[in-house]
């Protein structure tokens, strides 16, 4: 694979000065990729709603001043509409989304509405677009019926979910497919000009997260805080990879779609080393080791929602066709991770240049 500063000063060729609309940019992933689009000189407008209150990477990074922030929701077709189409963006990166398992069991009609129905809204949006627009949809691992298997998910196999966030992301899946069918299909891309790629992701760790119910955000909570880490899932084994891996995967596909939108119109996974796939006491534990010092114990509540225990990706097709790599490995993942909470929590002020420099040190890898 070719050295990542090569390939972010290519990147640099293909977003520099071009409009990019990002869905969900006050976001824990949102945030990084409005840094990294910035870093790239494009110019971006982002559409969500507010970033979550208290501590947020969002405010960190000053997002406000990296872009032009519509605070609204997706759910709301002519407004997004309106803001997609005043824009008139070359590049649409969606990742707006309620993307929290356990959150859907207590809301799951919501979740299906706001992630199935708010792509079809914005798709919708991306039809009255008069210029060419490349899209890349963000998924999940999760879109796969899991079978609880060792054998990674390959991007044609089948789709499901069990619980309400899994399917509503697997029926986004098909609005995915369903516009690329009827509206932006490959065999007429020079009528309509519009292509569209989906990336779907693993679980993803890194500095600025403070979601509820993650693990690493509650490991460096609890760090912080001098308190014991409670952990609910010690066996669940998850694709781990620090949160600059995927998204450098989605700036690659777009830069791919946009240079042949017919042949990269498709799905891609985008996941770690498949020995990289830890169960969940492996990674308190590297944490522990990167933070110098905490405990955990196990929570052996009963009657919790379902959460999926084994789920890998195999990542060949990004590697073959993308010629995109993992970078990291688990424990440089974590570390990554690690250093970006220890800086916050001891000196936040420098924040917003510690995450640029995180960004600088990702692409510096050979």
């Amino acid at each position: 694979m070719e050295n990542l500063v090569v390939m972010f000063d290519e990147l640099k060729k293909v977003y520099a000065g071009k409009k990019v609309f990002i869905t969900g940019h006050t976001g824990f992933k949102g945030s990084w990729l409005l840094q990294i689009l910035s870093m790239l000189g494009a110019n971006i407008k982002g559409y969500a709603l507010a970033p979550e209150e208290g501590p947020n990477l969002y405010d960190v990074i000053s997002g406000d001043s990296l872009c032009q922030s519509i605070i609204a929701d997706l759910r709301d077709r002519e407004k997004l509409k309106e803001a997609v189409t005043s824009f008139q963006p070359d590049f649409v990166f969606h990742l707006a989304a309620q993307p929290l398992v356990r959150l859907s069991y207590q809301i799951p009609s919501e979740t299906f509405e706001i992630n199935a129905i708010g792509t079809a809204n914005l798709l919708d949006a991306v039809k009255f677009l008069d210029k060419p627009c490349f899209s890349v949809l963000i998924t999940t691992d999760k879109v796969y019926h899991n079978n609880e298997w060792e054998y990674p998910y390959k991007e044609n196999d089948r789709l499901g979910g069990y619980d309400p966030y899994s399917a509503s992301k697997a029926c986004t899946e098909l609005v995915i497919d369903s516009y690329r069918n009827s509206f932006f299909n490959t065999n007429t891309f020079a009528t309509h000009n519009k292509a569209i790629a989906v990336g779907r992701a693993g679980n993803v760790i890194g500095g600025g997260d403070w979601s509820k119910n993650r693990l690493i955000p509650d490991i460096a909570s609890a760090l912080a805080a001098g308190q014991v880490i409670e952990i609910r899932n010690p066996a669940s084994v998850r694709p781990w990879q620090h949160v600059l891996e995927p998204l450098f995967g989605y700036l690659l596909l777009g830069g791919k779609l946009y240079n042949d939108p017919v042949k990269y119109s498709q799905a891609y996974n985008f996941g770690p080393d498949i020995n990289d796939a830890l169960p969940v006491t492996k990674m308190v534990e590297m944490a522990i080791k990167g933070w110098g010092g905490g405990e955990y114990y196990v929570n052996q509540m009963t009657g919790q929602p379902h959460e999926a225990g084994l789920l890998k990706l195999d990542i060949s097709k990004a590697i073959t066709e993308l010629n995109w790599n993992p970078k990291m490995n688990a424990y440089q993942a974590v570390t990554f991770t690690i250093d970006w909470y220890k800086k916050f929590y001891s000196d936040e002020k420098n924040m917003a240049q510690f995450t640029v420099d995180q960004i600088a040190n990702f692409f510096d890898l050979a």
